[in-house]
């Protein structure tokens, strides 16, 4: 895989209507292996975020009452055309965004299952569109219909940009929802690819618009104007918080997938090579910059010395390189400002008591680009910064725990709730830990896989609503009863 060139030095950054338009706002975008421009894209605004919303709505009508079998074809050209472009996709994210080739091929092919499976549940769907409901009087009929909500706005973060694209725009279009997506202004070019597929997948004009630019430009208006039915936002609480106070003003739904601060709990009958490789995964897989990093693990005391022993010599071994360099296993933090704030909280939990064990420094073999070796804390302060709040970065703090009970607590302990891992040898154990736990999706001496299956969200602070699964899909229609009487 070659890594991605861009060949324009300016690329359009709006579809608006079955059109590339040239927005006024100019976003550079860099390479963060070696901080080299890698393009500009031109950004809208309020006023192109309006001109959207108008072509939604005006598409809307007729996509809305297409049946779900012609909204499954196109889905499965969506599909296709993005395992056509594979090798591309996956080097500009690996350009883009950072990621290794490995980690750049899951991201594709997640994509390319979900629109699969989107397209699955669009086609299943045309026969329970007037599902009758039982009622306990014969003097009436009932059934139940399940109504795209109307223009939807999709607002998507830098750390999984194609993943979390496919995960809200898969699902909506498969409702019969029209979508504006607004991409991070960090790492555009992979959605701008996929709007090219989209734009010859035969969706109608109108029904997905795309607008880059920043927060305050488009996802500001996206998130108040009463043209759009819905917002969907995955990034961090605080500015999920401004989408909510935004949507509020026009009492609009709102999904959002937010922050975590979760735990792999490693018990003691656990297999110490599985917690150690699990651990690592957890931690610093896509360099740390995950929701779901498990990034508190809680060992078995007497397990905690060699856990320790290994989990640095892990850590150590990890080869941080440019992402399309062979063996690479992590490569570069996304930008210099993502760099700088993982070594502010880096430096405030040594200054907080936290004994740094190896790690969180540039590596010597990269004297540019925003890499970091992967770092393992213990003796973390519960009460630190490092030990409560999302890092989102390659840092692994590590306690011991004394009871089953005290493990429980501790990984409770947290305002957020969206993911846990369990490492047991047996399995009622393992079952009775993930039923305490309070987290969204719970693996059992498993890797952090996703299906499209599985719904994805979390308790607390982290989530609101459920994508993937007919969740997902259910999150971007509305239901509707009709009574008749007898």
């Amino acid at each position: 895989m070659n890594e991605a060139t861009v060949l324009s030095t300016v690329l359009a950054g709006l579809y608006i209507d079955g059109q590339w338009r040239a927005g006024g706002e100019r976003l550079t975008v860099t390479n963060p292996s070696t901080e080299e421009q890698l393009a500009i894209v031109t950004g809208g605004d309020a006023r192109t975020v309006d001109e959207a919303v108008q072509a939604a709505q005006a598409a809307f009508g007729a996509w809305s009452k297409t049946t779900g079998a012609a909204r499954a074809m196109i889905l499965r050209k969506i599909a296709s055309g993005v395992a056509a472009r594979r090798e591309h996709l996956m080097a500009l994210q690996s350009s883009n965004n950072g990621k290794p080739g490995f980690e750049a091929a899951i991201d594709v092919d997640d994509v390319i299952a979900t629109f699969n499976y989107y397209a699955d549940l669009a086609e299943a769907a045309d026969g329970q569109q007037n599902r009758a409901v039982e009622l306990p009087s014969e003097a009436f009929s009932a059934r139940l219909r399940r109504e795209p909500c109307g223009v939807v706005g999709l607002i998507v973060p830098w750390n999984f940009p194609m993943v979390t694209t496919a995960w809200k725009l898969a699902p909506a279009l498969a409702a019969g929802c029209c979508v504006l997506l607004k991409p991070s202004e960090v790492t555009p070019l992979a959605e701008l690819e996929l709007a090219q597929i989209i734009a010859g997948s035969g969706l109608p004009t109108g029904v997905f618009n795309l607008i880059c630019g920043t927060g305050l430009a488009v996802g500001a208006p996206m998130s108040a104007h009463p043209g759009i039915a819905k917002v969907s936002f995955t990034g961090s609480n605080a500015v999920g918080v401004q989408v909510m106070q935004r949507a509020a003003e026009t009492i609009k739904g709102v999904s959002l997938e937010l922050g975590g601060k979760s735990s792999l709990l490693v018990m003691a009958d656990a297999d110490l090579d599985l917690a150690v490789e699990l651990a690592s995964g957890g931690g610093y897989f896509n360099a740390g910059q995950m929701c779901s990093a498990t990034s508190r693990v809680l060992v078995a005391q007497d397990l905690l010395e060699p856990f320790l022993q290994r989990i640095v010599a892990k850590a150590q071994s990890i080869k941080v390189s440019g992402p399309l360099e062979e063996g690479s296993e992590m490569g570069p933090l996304v930008n210099h400002a993502q760099y700088q704030r993982v070594i502010n909280h880096i430096e405030a939990g040594k200054e907080a008591g936290a004994h740094l064990l190896c790690g969180g420094k540039r590596p010597t073999a990269q004297p540019r680009g925003y890499f970091l070796e992967p770092a393992v804390f213990s003796q973390v302060p519960l009460d630190s910064a490092l030990w409560r709040e999302e890092i989102f970065g390659p840092v692994l703090c590590v306690r011991g725990f004394s009871s089953e009970a005290e493990a429980i607590a501790l990984a409770n302990d947290t305002q957020f709730g969206l993911v846990a891992s369990v490492v047991s040898g047996d399995s009622e154990t393992a079952d009775r830990i993930a039923n305490a736990l309070h987290a969204g999706l719970v693996w059992i001496n498993a890797p952090q896989v996703i299906f499209p299956q599985t719904a994805w969200g979390g308790y607390k602070q982290s989530s609101l609503g459920r994508e993937l699964g007919p969740w997902g899909m259910q999150a971007f229609q509305e239901i509707k009863h009709v009574v008749r009487a007898l």
